[in-house]
Parts: structure tokens; C-alpha cells; sequence
């Protein structure tokens, strides 16, 4: 099984994408490592690169959905098992992120706590140390202390101006794809075999997907 990083590509709004994924089996899709009943099983690490490869190239608000083809069909019907494994597993992920975001901003405020102190540590006793008629190492001290307290707010200002957004943007993401439409088919000439009695249900919001985007391809 081989997986292709995506590329840029032109993108339009107005229609669902499709991201398309070839297997051998539908064993391929998913970590066989993992002990779990089928529909909590994690998927394949570069199945899940692949997929939110694609779902990053495209607008964060317009849909997505999962054309996956299999070259060997299973004696039982797999598209609801696998509708349902990827759903449990991208809203698995989703809710990871979010418990990583908001321990990222617990981590920020104390922080920021600990970083306010030590600045104002630090400028109060520069002030206290006498500034005319000053000896080198006076100034030098001076000097460090201000440099000191400046520097322990580094990582607060790192946390709330860099490292919380791609947070929030991979957990929109994951999301996005816990609900995303997943088609299953054969190889056989790229036609699904007898529709299920339940279709798989369209989005929150009762939208309908039109015609297909960009996608990629896995051989």
C-alpha cells in the first residue's frame, strides 16, 4: 500500500471534495496492532496522514467525504462496520486534541503566573540597585535581571501566539471528519454493489454534497 503526500490544489467551495483511498482489504485501513472490536480499532498512521493530508488542503468550512475502494470485498457487508470505525475514530481523535488544547492553556496560565512574577521580581530589585555612580558589575547585573524577567515570559507568549492554533485547527479538522460521508465500494469497475436499506446519513445541517472535488489516490 502506498500513500502520496498531497499537493496544493485549486479548491472551490461550493461543492463537497472527495478524498479517494485504494486498499487491497479493508484490514489495510486500519492498525493491526490494535486489540480493539472493529469499530474502535485506531486506523493505519499513514491511512490517517492521508486522509487529513487531503482534509488540510481543503477551506476549513467546505465538506469532505471518504471514497474508499477495496480490491478484495469481505464475505460480510463492511461499508456500515467502516463508516462507523472511521467516524469513532476521527471523533476520537477530535476529543484528544481538544483535552490537549485545553491543558496547553492551563499550561499558559500558570506560565504566564510564574512569568509575571519573576519579571516583576526581577525589575523591582534592578531598581533597588543604585544607578549613579555604579560599578561595572553593578550595571551588569542591572542589566541581566531585565534581560532575566523578559525571558521568563517567553514561553507564555510562545503558547497564546503560536502554539494554540494549530491545535484548534487539527481538532476542526478531526471533526470534520467524524462526520464526513464514507462511500465503500469494489474495485470492480468503481460501482458499489446493492445499496444498503440505511444510506449513510448526510450532514448536520441537512445539506445536500453536489458534484465531486479534488481527491487523491492510493495504490
Amino acid at each position: 500500500m502506498r500513500f502520496f503526500l498531497p499537493i496544493k490544489v485549486a479548491v472551490d467551495r461550493r461543492h463537497v471534495h472527495t478524498i479517494r483511498l485504494k486498499l487491497r482489504d479493508v484490514h489495510q485501513l486500519f492498525n493491526s496492532m490494535d486489540p480493539s472490536p472493529f469499530i474502535e480499532k485506531d486506523l493505519d498512521d499513514d491511512a490517517e496522514e492521508f486522509i487529513v493530508g487531503w482534509a488540510r488542503e481543503f477551506p476549513p468550512d467546505a465538506p469532505v467525504k471518504l471514497h474508499v475502494q477495496l480490491e478484495q470485498w469481505p464475505a460480510d457487508e463492511p461499508r456500515v462496520l467502516i463508516r462507523e470505525a472511521i467516524h469513532h475514530h476521527f471523533a476520537h481523535r477530535a476529543e484528544l486534541t481538544d483535552l490537549e488544547f485545553s491543558a496547553l492553556l492551563k499550561q499558559g496560565r500558570v506560565s504566564l503566573l510564574i512569568g509575571t512574577s519573576c519579571l516583576a521580581a526581577c525589575l523591582g530589585i534592578s531598581r533597588l540597585l543604585p544607578s549613579s555612580g555604579a560599578g561595572t558589575w553593578t550595571s551588569i547585573l542591572k542589566e541581566s535581571l531585565t534581560i532575566a524577567g523578559w525571558v521568563a515570559m517567553w514561553r507564555p507568549m510562545e503558547i497564546y501566539l503560536y502554539d494554540w492554533w494549530p491545535l484548534r485547527r487539527r481538532s476542526k479538522i478531526f471533526a470534520k471528519l467524524s462526520h464526513m460521508p464514507v462511500e465503500v465500494v469494489p474495485k470492480r469497475n468503481g460501482v458499489p454493489i446493492a445499496p444498503l436499506r440505511n444510506p449513510p446519513l448526510t450532514p448536520l445541517g441537512g445539506s445536500e454534497w453536489g458534484p465531486e472535488g479534488n481527491g487523491g489516490r492510493v495504490g
